[in-house]
């Protein structure tokens, strides 16, 4: 990038940032489209892990927001850093961290392991690991770029 001092050339080198990084947004989780077979959103199957369902007996694993609480500081500067490789490209630098934190989303997912499963859900599903049954939570998420 060429080197800017002061005055009006500073001012349109940082106006011309400023227009390209207000581009797009970033959104993790789980999307509208991912179901299971019998059409259950995966949203709101990974909803009621995260927040428990009391009166159906199921815990508070909170998996999104552990991520989010252990993660999240390093996220500003991983931007920064992909802006400037990318040259200010907002749309592969939106690509390259959501596909990161949805790595991140994942990890978080296969490293829950509090609480543990009630032994009838165990001797069910033949292991011990809360939030992985067939996989599908798993797979499904993701990350897309929205346009404004």
């Amino acid at each position: 990038m060429a080197s800017v001092k002061g005055g009006k050339r500073f001012e349109d080198a940082l106006r011309n940032i400023a227009s390209r990084l207000n581009k797009g947004a970033l959104q993790v989780g789980f999307m509208e489209n991912a179901r299971y077979p019998d059409g259950t959103q995966v949203a709101m199957v990974a909803a009621i892990q995260e927040f428990g369902a009391p009166r159906a007996g199921i815990p508070s694993r909170p998996f999104f927001r552990n991520m989010i609480a252990a993660k999240s500081p390093e996220w500003p500067e991983g931007i920064a850093i992909q802006l400037k490789k990318t040259k200010y490209d907002v749309d592969l630098t939106l690509e390259r961290v959501g596909l990161a934190i949805s790595e991140q989303l994942k990890q978080s997912i296969r490293d829950t392991n509090a609480p543990p499963l009630a032994p009838e859900t165990i001797r069910r599903k033949g292991h011990s690991k809360p939030l992985i049954d067939t996989g599908l939570m798993l797979r499904s998420a993701t990350y897309r770029v929205r346009k404004p």
